[in-house]
This record gives structure tokens, sequence and C-alpha cells, in this order.
């Protein structure tokens, strides 16, 4: 079978397409044929270097597939699996539910743990979900970081009710995923983007208010304009320290800023924190979440019928191309690989 392997040095011209052979799996493993992957912004830092890895590693944390195999004790049900199932892979293979430490978040696929691309893969049972019956591989596999990570802050952490208003950045995968999961808790959902195409967009995913932040450099003004003159009550804040100080002025006073990543860069060391104490602001650091948050997504988005937003699909040996698509900002959701 084939798998694509990061060699070192890191970089897209090392990322080798090559043969392995596959393992049969052992008590407590399945085997599954992945069908699809996607990429984030976290697997283009391992591509390039900036998260060491082991030499060889295959790279990417979102994969989804069928069962083929099953070792001795996968139990079944809700909680297990069997030859046959639609399954999508976990971020955090140890963190069933509740506290974890951070300690023991040490085999995220991707780096530093082998991830799915490539045609068979054998795994621990627990690096496995099923997959929601509504969704084709390459819908399903865009859910295992950003869907995640996105329903942690907003359902989980944020417990985000009917009436909120929630602030998303950009059309990155997070956010997308991010109103979607807003507008089916019944919240008002306002928006940033860098261009008028993207912002059309945004209106027809469900954004109620939509703001072109390079049209308007202070966005968290009109932001705080549209929520009233008082801010927003959660922030998805994915841009880093370009933007989280902004975030910090759209917020209402307590409200909830879920810090997720700095898509934006890394190059600013200082952030505003005067104004979290002022505002009493509540900072909630998101690393995607439990399989039982993964499991409860899968149910949400069955029953609502909701469905990924897909940007461009690439074949497996072309994953290269496919990471400086994603690097190029001209995505709008998620992109995959056909395995």
């Amino acid at each position: 079978m084939k798998a694509i392997r990061l060699r070192h040095p890191a970089g897209y011209d090392n990322l080798r397409l090559e043969a392995i052979d596959p393992v049969e799996p052992g008590p407590g493993e399945v085997q599954v044929r992945v069908r699809a992957a996607s990429l984030n912004f976290r697997d283009m830092l391992v591509a390039k270097g900036f998260f060491p890895t082991f030499d060889g590693i295959i790279p990417l944390s979102d994969g989804a597939g069928e069962v083929v195999a099953v070792g001795e004790g996968v139990p079944e049900g809700e909680g297990g699996l069997a030859v046959g199932d639609a399954v999508v892979s976990t971020f955090h293979p140890k963190w069933r539910d509740g506290h974890v430490e951070r300690g023991e978040l040490d085999n995220a696929p991707g780096g530093p743990a082998d991830g799915f691309a490539a045609e068979i893969v054998t795994r621990p049972a627990a690096s496995f979900t099923r997959a929601p019956a509504n969704l084709s591989h390459a819908e399903a596999a865009t859910l295992t970081c950003a869907g995640v990570t996105a329903w942690r802050a907003v359902i989980t952490d944020g417990a985000v009710r009917p009436g909120a208003t929630v602030l998303v950045l950009g059309t990155g995968g997070v956010s997308l995923f991010a109103l979607q999961f807003a507008k089916l808790a019944g919240a008002t959902v306002i928006a940033t983007s860098s261009s008028a195409d993207k912002c059309d967009r945004l209106r027809r995913l469900g954004a109620d208010h939509v703001i072109n932040y390079r049209e308007t450099p202070q966005w968290a003004d009109a932001v705080r304009d549209i929520a009233g003159g008082v801010g927003v009550d959660h922030v998805i804040e994915v841009g880093g320290p370009h933007t989280i100080g902004q975030s910090f002025a759209a917020a209402r006073t307590a409200g909830h800023i879920a810090v997720i990543g700095a898509a934006g860069g890394f190059d600013i060391d200082t952030m505003p924190f005067a104004i979290v104490q002022a505002k009493r602001l509540r900072l909630q650091a998101v690393t995607v979440g439990s399989r039982a948050d993964q499991l409860a997504m899968v149910r949400a988005i069955e029953a609502h019928g909701l469905k990924p937003v897909l940007d461009r699909e690439f074949a497996l040996a072309e994953i290269a191309d496919a990471f400086r698509h994603l690097e190029s900002g001209r995505h709008i959701g998620k992109v995959t690989l056909a395995i």
C-alpha cells in the first residue's frame, strides 16, 4: 500500500509517496481503509518543519474511511467499532472525556504519532469514532481537528445558548464550523473576512452580519455597534497576536474568548491584557477536544443534517500542491485529499 512520509529536512518537496506494508490489527486495534483526509493549519506547520517530528512520519491528523479488520477485545456499539463501519479519526485518542492532563495528550496523529495520509492504517480503536451517517468520507475527514475544536469552543466550553452573539474570524475550517454550530445553537453570528466574495459566502452559510476587515480595519468598533454597543458574548479567536486585541475589544464585559490558534502569525510577543482585567473577560484555550466531544458533535451533525464546507480536493500524491493551496489563503472551507 502507499503512504506519504515526510522526510528530513522538512518541507513540501520532501513529502514522499512511498510503499509500506500494512499491519494486521492486534488486541484492541482496528485496521481502516482510509478514503479521505483533510489538511489543517497545524499540518502545514508540521510539513514545513515548524513542529519537529521524526524522519518518515506519516502526516495529517484527519482521516476517514471504513473498518476492514478488528483485533481482539474491541467492543461494538456506541463506543466500539465493527468491520464495515464508516469511521473518522480522533485527535486525542487518550482523551475520552472530562479532565485530562497535558502529559496524556502525547500521541496526536500527524505529529508526534503517524497520521492518515495513507491508504491503510492500523491504530488503537480509540483512534476513531463512527462517522456521521449523512456525510461522505471527504466530509467526515474534515471533522477531527477543525470540527471538534469548533464544537468544544462553541458548545462544550462556550455553552452558547439561543439569543447569544458569536463572533467568528475568517473563512478557515474552525471558523466555518463555529458559524454552523453557533447557528444550530440559536445564536446571532457576526463574521469577518477579507474580500467581497468571501463575505458573500459567509452570508450564504448563515452569518447574520459580515464585516470586511480590509474595508473596516478597526472591526471591533463595528462588531460592538452591531451587538448593541456592548459587544459580543463569545469570540472564536483563531488569528492570534494580530487579531486578539480587537477580539478583546469586541467582547462584552465578562465575555467568553475561545483562544484557538495563530493563523495570522506569531511575530508579536505581547497581548493587551489590561483590557482582559478591565472587562473581566473569560479566556479559554482550546486544544481540540475529547472523544466524548466528537461523539456529541457526530450526533448533532446527523440530527441537523449539517454539511461541512469543502473547498478543493487533491489526490494523495498531490499533497504538496494541496498544502500550497491551503497556504495561499484562497480557500473557503476545507482542503481534502482523495485516497
